[in-house]
């Protein structure tokens, strides 16, 4: 990809133009969450506390989405509004970027949509609240969420809260594993799973201290080993559910899903929105604390990766 012809297709917001200039850490943030993950008005309720959080830190928010043929690296508050209250917002990954830029059209990133988009702004860090991974019946269904094929190849961080307790969690790790995907942890030793702290799979290192966690990853890229790292954090325990009732409901809200012909990218979203009523909103909570959690969690990463210089990795 021809970088200069790339780049003609980012809008910057006027406070990430001037974080740039002044060469303050920028944080990436997805819009599938608030077009997609949450119901209005808690979606761009959260997206505003998020990017407050990330900036009460010191670095700055970016929140990626797509509008009248324009990547926008940051949104104002009328746009954030745009893409929590409009119907028919896209759900924008690798495959469907070209369709919707081409047409104009809203379109709220994904995990994977938001990593190639942070990439060609020249962001590191991006924070989600989970990353998408290998589905449960993947072996009969090929069910493999893009994220993970992003991750391998475009060097960009993810600060989550592990992978949606609604996956193999399992066979989401051996997948990074084989491409070569190192998973960090903070806070615990275990990968994270989204609902609840402990997916009970080990992560690949646990580091706790930004600094350390930039070391790593600049390390990583200085080497020339392209690709992204995952950086999983748990949900506050006080705002965590337990995993036993999370693994029935998600049994549950499948079997609804499969016995529908609900299939593909829909899948998700509908399964979280089910999740959030079979919990009578419980679960919405949990999404929006780990969130933040997040968020707190990348914005200390932005500012020691910043610290510690771009080095070989900016040649």
């Amino acid at each position: 990809m021809d970088a200069n012809s790339a780049h003609a297709w980012l809008t910057f917001s006027a406070p990430v133009a001037a974080a740039r200039a002044a060469r303050r850490p920028v944080v990436a943030l997805e819009s599938t969450i608030i077009a997609h993950g949450m119901p209005y008005p808690e979606n761009v309720r959260t997206a505003r506390e998020v990017e407050s959080s990330i900036r009460a830190l010191g670095a700055e928010p970016a929140t990626v989405a797509l509008m009248g043929g324009r990547i926008h690296i940051g949104l104002t508050d009328d746009e954030l509004e745009l893409i929590g209250r409009s119907d028919g917002v896209q759900k924008v990954s690798r495959r469907d970027m070209p369709a919707v830029l081409a047409g104009g059209g809203l379109g709220a990133t994904t995990v994977a949509g938001t990593m190639i988009c942070a990439a060609l702004a020249g962001i590191e860090v991006f924070v989600t609240g989970g990353i998408g991974g290998v589905h449960r019946g993947a072996p009969e269904t090929f069910d493999i969420s893009a994220d993970l094929q992003e991750l391998a190849k475009t060097s960009v961080a993810v600060v989550c809260a592990g992978a949606k307790s609604i996956l193999d969690i399992g066979l989401t790790l051996e997948y990074l594993e084989t491409h070569g995907v190192p998973v960090l942890s903070c806070e615990q030793d275990n990968f994270a799973a989204f609902y609840t702290p402990d997916s009970g799979f080990r992560a690949d290192f646990r580091l706790d201290d930004p600094a350390d966690q930039a070391r790593f990853i600049r390390t990583k890229w200085d080497l020339g080993l392209a690709g992204g790292v995952v950086l999983s954090t748990p949900v506050p325990e006080a705002a965590a559910m337990p995993s036993a009732e999370i693994d029935a409901l998600t049994r549950q809200a499948l079997a609804e899903a499969a016995s529908q012909g609900i299939a593909g990218k829909a899948v998700t979203p509908f399964l979280l929105a089910r999740i959030k009523a079979l919990t009578g909103g419980r679960s919405l909570a949990t999404n929006i604390a780990l969130v933040k959690h997040n968020a707190e969690v990348g914005a200390r990463l932005a500012l020691a990766l910043a610290h510690a210089g771009r080095g070989a990795h900016a040649a």
